[in-house]
């Protein structure tokens, strides 16, 4: 045998479910369409019967840890968002809320609550993905195409933002390069007034469909135990019945001014992670219409010139505008010594950036701290004596994404 761990498999195999024939290896990946992004299983089978499998990653490693060594902390952002690419804007205010944590910075009020309106439609955006693929991998496409309309509006509400609408390079260190437009706010209310509808609609698709029901339930099951070992946060610990979430444990961008529910599974099996991820939408269509329905006045960004750019029409009119753009933008200003940690709550889970500084432009060192990255190693346990259509299922259910997995 390959290792010892497939030999021991074998050795333990059970005496009624004799190997009938020769065992043979399938590939599951790296470009096939079922795995959702560019990463392997090699997996070992008996029949249809998994017996071990492997993972390997790497095929899109960018090493953006190192890359973030040799750029200033303005431009880090652009690495931030093209890891978790489902709900980019999490990860471009988690590294500003690093970066001001470091330095000291203290935001208004106003981008707190513009910061949580932001981060929770990019979290419907990527449950939608993760519920309405799962749903596809069993047979029922057409979720996929009704909640794929909202996830189109919520991108033009970003591409209202920032210009952009996967890949967003959402706000500033400090806040927001921009205020809500007039624009923004019809888009955003339309959207609150009738995302809860259709998503009802797709809920009531698959959540009681006895088809999908059969195909979940106990597919892909894990124990809060074994999860709480590998690292597991995010929706699939709390699918195993334990309530941890970041905004709740340590509550950023003024996230305890609100208040919401932490919904929770039982068996931690695929079906239990997507109903968690449901409730977790619902939960967020909340936050979002109590933060805008309470949006603070004031200003959209903090008085910090060393880092936040100065409008254009002043650079071109005054000196010292001119002086802070350049230094911004030429990577000249200087951070505080120092070391933090700061994490969010990702749409995959515990989103964390570990940032080392010894004063200069870059950072000494930078670790992200990807919750797909760690939730992967349970991948082969959570198959092993699965069927291979389980194992489909059961990846959808996890929500890897290969651009936070192997950044």
């Amino acid at each position: 045998m390959k290792d010892n761990a497939l030999s021991n498999l074998l050795n333990s195999y059970d005496a009624q479910e004799q190997i009938d024939g020769q065992l043979y290896t399938l590939n599951l990946g790296p470009t096939h369409p079922a795995t959702h992004g560019i990463f392997q299983n090699i997996l070992t089978m008996d029949g249809e019967r998994i017996l071990h499998s492997e993972q390997t990653v790497g095929y899109i490693h960018r090493a953006f840890e190192k890359i973030a060594e040799r750029r200033n902390f303005a431009q880090i952002t652009t690495l931030t968002d093209r890891m978790n690419y489902c709900s980019a804007p999490i990860n471009n205010i988690g590294w500003h809320l690093t970066v001001e944590k470091l330095a000291g910075i203290e935001v208004p009020k106003r981008v707190d609550y513009m910061r949580i309106i932001m981060m929770e439609l990019a979290r419907i955006a990527d449950h939608l993905v993760c519920n309405s693929v799962t749903g596809v991998d069993t047979g029922a496409l057409t979720g996929f195409t009704h909640v794929f309309q909202d996830r189109e509006r919520i991108y033009e509400m970003y591409e209202e933002m920032c210009g952009y609408r996967m890949t967003t390079n959402m706000g500033r260190i400090g806040g927001f390069e921009r205020d809500f437009t007039p624009r923004f706010h019809e888009m955003l209310r339309a959207f609150l007034d009738g995302f809860p509808k259709r998503f009802q609609e797709f809920s009531n698709l698959l959540e009681r469909n006895r088809i999908f029901m059969d195909r979940t339930i106990n597919a892909g099951s894990i124990s809060a135990e074994r999860a709480l070992s590998y690292g597991f946060t995010g929706p699939n610990l709390r699918a195993t019945g334990v309530d941890y979430d970041v905004r709740y444990a340590a509550p950023y961008s003024s996230y305890d001014d609100f208040d919401f529910a932490i919904p929770v599974g039982t068996s931690g099996d695929t079906y239990d992670r997507f109903m968690v991820r449901q409730q977790e939408i619902w939960e967020s269509i909340r936050l979002v219409k109590n933060a805008y329905e309470n949006l603070p006045e004031g200003p959209f960004h903090a008085d910090v010139p060393d880092f936040y750019l100065p409008e254009k029409a002043d650079v071109y009119t005054k000196m010292e505008a001119l002086i802070y753009h350049f230094k911004i933008v030429m990577g000249e200003t200087e951070i505080p010594r120092g070391e933090v940690y700061n994490c969010v709550e990702g749409g995959n889970g515990e989103l964390g950036f570990y940032l080392v500084s010894d004063g200069g432009r870059s950072p000494y060192r930078l670790h992200f701290r990807r919750p797909c990255f760690i939730y992967y190693q349970a991948y082969p346990e959570m198959i092993t004596g699965a069927q291979i259509s389980d194992a489909i299922v059961t990846l959808s259910s996890l929500n890897v994404i290969a651009g936070e997995l192997d950044a």
